[in-house]
């Protein structure tokens, strides 16, 4: 794809047997900027004794390799042709949709070439394959621009920070002098449930130290049933 779009910058702007003066070099400088990410010294190669297009399209195609190489070799074979699979599919996908958006405007256009003594279905084809050419020429372009200026950043594992575990999983680590840095609170601290009754002396006969009791539990009472049944039933 590359190539080929080289091909036909070089074709657009260094027309074939058009003299040196026609060229438009300033242009196509602008346009490898633009979609090659190269600034070619092209004004200097144009000034070159008996330079055709043929020699500026090689040195241009020469470049663009070389830098893709070096692209590839620096983020790993592996990792450029995903990248290359990726953004292919990604780009195909949205041309595509462009496509047939603009087939539907033709469509809903396209009866009015009658008038002017023309058959729509043959019209309908012409500028179908006609769109259907630009999208191509479009996709390679695209294609190309994007990869030539992509930058792939790929994170060093020993820097990245391990991810925080959940707080029931959380390392147990003393504190500098071996204390534990969140001790548990005192016996009679927090809140009335059964961890708390367990530090507190309950006294059968007084119901003031039972504390808040489940419907379903014993009856601190010692009688057996449960305190729904007993002195729940009564509170």
């Amino acid at each position: 794809m590359r190539h080929e779009v080289i091909d036909d910058m070089v074709a657009r702007f260094i027309p074939e047997k058009a003299y040196a003066e026609q060229w438009e070099v300033d242009a196509l400088h602008a346009e490898a900027l633009r979609v090659l990410g190269l600034d070619l010294p092209i004004a200097d190669w144009a000034r070159e004794e008996g330079i055709a297009d043929e020699e500026i399209r090689a040195r241009i195609t020469e470049a663009s390799d070389r830098m893709m190489a070096e692209k590839g070799a620096r983020f790993g074979p592996e990792l450029m042709r995903m990248a290359e699979k990726s953004l292919l599919l990604q780009l195909l996908d949205q041309s595509w949709k462009d496509h047939l958006l603009s087939l539907d405007h033709l469509r809903q256009g396209i009866g009015l070439r009658a008038y002017g003594q023309r058959d729509p279905l043959n019209e309908y084809k012409r500028e179908a394959f006609n769109l259907f050419e630009r999208m191509l020429d479009n996709l390679r372009e695209q294609v190309t621009a994007v990869l030539s200026h992509v930058e792939i950043r790929v994170a060093d594992p020993e820097t990245e920070l391990a991810p925080e575990a959940p707080r029931g999983l959380r390392e147990h680590r003393p504190g500098a002098n071996g204390e534990d840095p969140s001790p548990l609170p005192p016996p009679g601290h927090g809140s009335s449930g059964g961890r708390g009754r367990a530090a507190v002396a309950v006294d059968p006969k007084d119901s003031a130290t039972w504390g808040k009791v489940g419907r379903n539990a014993p009856c601190p009472c010692g009688s057996g049933r449960k305190y729904k049944h007993c002195h729940g039933r009564v509170s």
